[in-house]
């Protein structure tokens, strides 16, 4: 029993050796483990180095480029010299043949005249015949000079371009400063019109011209000889370069323009920036039409069936929307689309539009509101603009998005963004933006989320390889006036046929058209009726007649709005086809409640359609948002759309008892319900619609 009881204190005695063996390797196995990751830690330092000097070397890359530039219209310079130099030898070499041919002449004169002397030998010839040896050693003596004059010049032409190309390399390095100085200091321009001068000069350059004078030449030497400094380039006080068709490089991956820097503007007047919207006077009683050009309604029929035939029109400050739809020809759609998406170059526009709360709100809340569909996600941003949403999706955890937009200018300025404040550091840290240019050998390990592309959704395979159905998210603000004005929809629809993942989310994923009927209030009348106390009523009713003829875009009070809304047409984004954008919603209008409560007849002076989207809980699960531009909600940059009545109708919520032999809708028959039918369809001309609006006043009696 003792034996067994020492075998075992023997056996517990090695156990405990063994467990401490073991704490000690699993001592020094954390030791290691805090080795690995101080190590780890020191890689990540040294990463962030790699990618500091990375971005320090692609800087080097793009001074590099303007300077291999540089050298490059030096050379082409030094070219040119060379070919003046080249025909300076040729001159040399005829003249030089053409001495050769005075000397053989001389020659024969010679031996014709030494024939002569030795058939006459007078005394008097030696004097004639030294004469012509003279000549003789003049004229050889002049032949080997003009030999290594030539000689000269074509030895001395590789100097004087290897001089050249030594001096461009010398003064190259202050090149670029001087010129910002130039061009930011001395002319006064901010970063764009820096790019406008830039591409003028260019342009005018190209075609041989001084862009100072606009005197041209028949080549490039005397285009440089006739340098001289800044005489007059304003032309009825303004800039030859002001229009925004210099904002398009004139040269593919012009250095010069890479090398500029949005950050050297100064900072811009925030009261001069925004583009206003002019407003309809005829609906709210304080402004002018605002008309949209290209979009034509059709027909507006009243209670009696009578035409208006109005045109869809809206006015905007330095931007004319002209619109087309897909009959016609490639080349005119091409046109019609390069003139669209040059409307929004404007950045009045973007500013509204950003300034609109509502608007960006509701994107901002639905992108950053449902991590669990946007974290790691693939997301397309068609249409993106400045890129705002772009950077809503990369804050909200998005493995990469690609931001395309259709006008040049606008993605230029998309990319900008990516690399100016207050979003600057947090991109060099996290790499928002990348850079499509960039070879893919640098794009491996690359941690940098958005891409801008130029182009149209439709082209977007042309400019780089996206994977069939490859995105997870496809979000765009695609809604115009009216809901359908602009037409994008279509764009969006194929990006989603072609590029989205099946059961991808689609934001917005339904959108729908609603309208009513609105009172007095609604139109200018009440501003004529009493102007500093003076009745003008009859400037209202001529107004008021002439927005007839015109839809109008403008906000309208709720207080205004005299019926019950009513849906038009709901769309489901996620499965409807491009042909369901033309429709025709038939609907009725009755009296609201509060417009009931009021004694007498109430009347109608037109309808007035708005749109509603939604972010549902079918993608956005744990935040789902509307985006409403009713009159009921707070107003947006698309307002309401109003459609005026040529004549008011009369509404009364209780039935006439009374027969009455008037018209239904009048004073004496009021209606007791608006049947109402409208019709959007796109038109025949690309990006345009047209829309026609039937009106029947119903009263008891019919």
């Amino acid at each position: 029993m003792a034996e067994d009881s020492g075998a075992i204190l023997r056996h517990i005695s090695s156990l405990k050796e063994m467990l401490d063996k073991v704490n000690e390797e699993i001592e020094q196995n954390i030791q290691k483990t805090r080795e690995i990751e101080s190590e780890i830690v020191k890689h990540s330092e040294t990463e962030k180095d790699c990618l500091v000097r990375e971005s320090e070397l692609m800087k080097g890359v793009s001074v590099a480029e303007f300077e291999l530039d540089g050298l490059m219209q030096v050379a082409a310079a030094g070219t040119d010299s060379l070919k003046v130099m080249e025909g300076n030898v040729e001159f040399q070499k005829a003249t030089l043949n053409e001495i050769r041919k005075r000397f053989s002449d001389k020659m024969e004169r010679f031996i014709a005249e030494s024939k002569g002397f030795q058939a006459n030998m007078r005394g008097d010839s030696n004097e004639d015949l030294l004469l012509l040896l003279k000549e003789k050693d003049s004229l050889e003596n002049e032949s080997e000079n003009l030999r290594m004059k030539i000689n000269t010049i074509q030895s001395s032409s590789n100097e004087y371009i290897a001089e050249i190309l030594q001096e461009v390399n010398m003064e190259n390095s202050g090149m670029l400063t001087e010129l910002k100085i130039r061009i930011v200091k001395e002319l006064g321009l901010d970063f764009y019109s820096c790019i406008k001068l830039i591409n003028f000069v260019r342009s005018m350059v190209a075609e041989k011209k001084c862009w100072s004078c606009g005197q041209a030449f028949s080549s490039n030497t005397e285009l440089c000889s006739h340098l001289h400094a800044v005489e007059r380039y304003l032309i009825d006080g303004k800039v030859p370069w002001e229009d925004d068709v210099y904002l398009k490089p004139f040269m593919e991956d012009d250095s010069l323009l890479h090398s500029l820097s949005i950050d050297d503007d100064d900072d811009e007047d925030e009261d001069n920036c925004g583009m206003p919207m002019e407003r309809g006077q005829c609906s709210a009683g304080n402004g002018v039409f605002a008309e949209l050009p290209g979009n034509k309604l059709s027909t507006i029929t009243e209670r009696n069936g009578s035409d208006i035939s109005p045109q869809f029109h809206h006015e905007m400050n330095d931007s004319h929307l002209k619109v087309a739809r897909a009959s016609v020809n490639a080349k005119a759609i091409k046109t019609f689309d390069d003139n669209y998406f040059g409307s929004y170059s404007s950045f009045g526009i973007h500013r509204e539009m950003l300034s609109d709360k509502v608007r960006t709100d509701a994107y901002r809340d639905a992108i950053l509101g449902n991590p669990s569909l946007l974290s790691g996600a693939t997301v397309l941003d068609v249409g993106c603009g400045t890129g705002i949403l772009s950077l809503f999706a990369a804050k909200a955890g998005a493995s990469r998005v690609v931001a395309v937009d259709g006008s040049a200018k606008m993605a230029s300025v998309a990319t900008q963004v990516g690399h100016s404040p207050p979003w600057c550091s947090l991109q060099k840290k996290n790499g928002l933006l990348y850079d499509e240019n960039v070879e893919a050998e640098q794009k491996q390990g690359s941690a940098q989320v958005i891409s801008v592309v130029h182009t149209k959704a439709e082209e977007l395979n042309e400019k780089i390889q996206v994977p069939q159905n490859g995105f997870d998210v496809l979000v765009s603000e695609w809604m115009g006036y009216c809901l359908l004005y602009e037409s994008m929809l279509s764009s969006v629809l194929y990006a989603r046929d072609h590029f989205l993942k099946p059961g991808g989310a689609i934001l917005p994923d339904t959108a729908t058209i609603l309208g009513a009927g609105f009172g007095k209030g609604g139109t200018s009348l009440p501003f004529w009726e009493n102007v500093y106390g003076f009745n003008m009523s009859c400037i209202g009713k001529e107004v008021t007649s002439t927005s007839a003829r015109f839809p109008v875009v403008d906000v309208l009070a709720s207080q205004d709005i005299v019926t019950e809304t009513a849906v038009l047409h709901s769309f489901d984004l996620a499965s409807m086809k491009e042909s369901e954008m033309d429709f025709t919603a038939s609907f009725e209008l009755r009296l609201s409640e509060s417009s009931a409560t009021v004694p007498g007849v109430t009347w109608c002076y037109g309808i007035v359609l708005w749109f509603d989207t939604g972010f549902t809980n079918r993608f956005c699960k744990e935040k789902p948002v509307v985006l409403s531009t009713s009159p009921f909600s707070a107003p947006t940059h698309w307002s309401q759309t109003i459609f005026t009545f040529e004549d008011p109708i009369a509404m009364a919520k209780e039935e006439s008892t009374l027969g009455s032999s008037a018209s239904a809708g009048t004073d004496e028959c009021p209606a007791t319900m608006l049947r109402c039918r409208i019709s959007i369809v796109r038109a025949s001309e690309h990006r345009s619609i047209d829309i026609s609006v039937e009106t029947t006043a119903i009263s008891s009696d019919i």
